[in-house]
């Protein structure tokens, strides 16, 4: 954008002045937050608003490392017992599966436990969905809104046309308003939303592998078994990549 505004004109960079208007601004992005606030809560708006800042993070589940451990928890289970995973599980960092251990070693259905750990997943999973949602009617507000300010524009400049100096200008600014919504849709809320859909897949992903790892663990399968049934959520290369880091399972 920077370079098609400098290389556009006589200008230069410096032409940027020329698609800065106070009044474009306040109808595009007043009007579509104002749209999206005036249908979610307070608390939901201020929730979507920060969820922003969720782009900006790295990814602190490791799909590899999550299947390692999984594994090694395999072998302890299956070397001294089901019961000997509540140690284990002190250990752990991730609340989701340390939550399924002790599920399993209370003794709990394994239906149950499927249960119960689905609906967290669904939740996880549903509050994610209403952030990514956020973004996306904004996204879809943008373009609405600055076909709102162009029209305000293009009204005022047909009420001036008496002033042949004055009607440039005003479809100018009636044209930056478009201009506008499209880099709030196109630029701010699609890639924010897009981003948010990336890392809900992820660990929506991974959360699905710790479910059937410690399924599969509960019904005292052979923890070379749980490993190869696990390794079919990666793609192909980092199946390879992680029996290099991992090794086999024990036994």
């Amino acid at each position: 954008m920077l370079i098609g505004i400098a290389t556009s004109g006589s200008g230069g960079l410096g032409q940027i002045v020329n698609f800065l208007d106070v009044p474009s601004a306040a109808i595009t992005f007043g009007g579509s937050f104002a749209c999206i606030f005036a249908a979610n809560t307070m608390a939901d708006f201020m929730a979507g608003l920060k969820s922003f800042a969720l782009i900006f993070k790295m990814p602190t589940l490791d799909t590899k490392l999550i299947i390692q451990k999984i594994i090694e928890l395999s072998n302890v289970a299956r070397k001294e017992g089901l019961l000997s995973l509540e140690e284990a599980a002190a250990d752990l960092d991730d609340p989701f599966l340390k939550k399924g251990i002790l599920l399993i070693v209370d003794g709990t259905d394994p239906d149950l436990v499927r249960g119960i750990m689905e609906t967290e997943l669904m939740s996880v999973d549903g509050r994610h969905k209403s952030k990514i949602g956020f973004w996306d009617s904004i996204a879809a507000m943008g373009p609405a809104w600055g076909m709102i300010g162009t029209l305000i524009g293009l009204v005022n400049m047909l009420y001036n046309m008496a002033d042949p100096n004055s009607i440039g200008p005003a479809m100018a600014v009636a044209l930056i308003t478009t201009l506008y919504g499209s880099l709030l849709a196109n630029w701010i809320c699609a890639p924010v939303s897009n981003k948010l859909k990336s890392q809900n897949d992820s660990e929506m992903m991974v959360k699905e592998i710790m479910i059937e790892g410690l399924l599969s663990i509960q019904a005292g399968e052979n923890p070379r078994v749980i490993e190869e049934k696990l390794k079919s959520f990666l793609a192909p290369g980092d199946r390879v990549q992680a029996q290099e880091d991992g090794g086999e399972a024990d036994g």
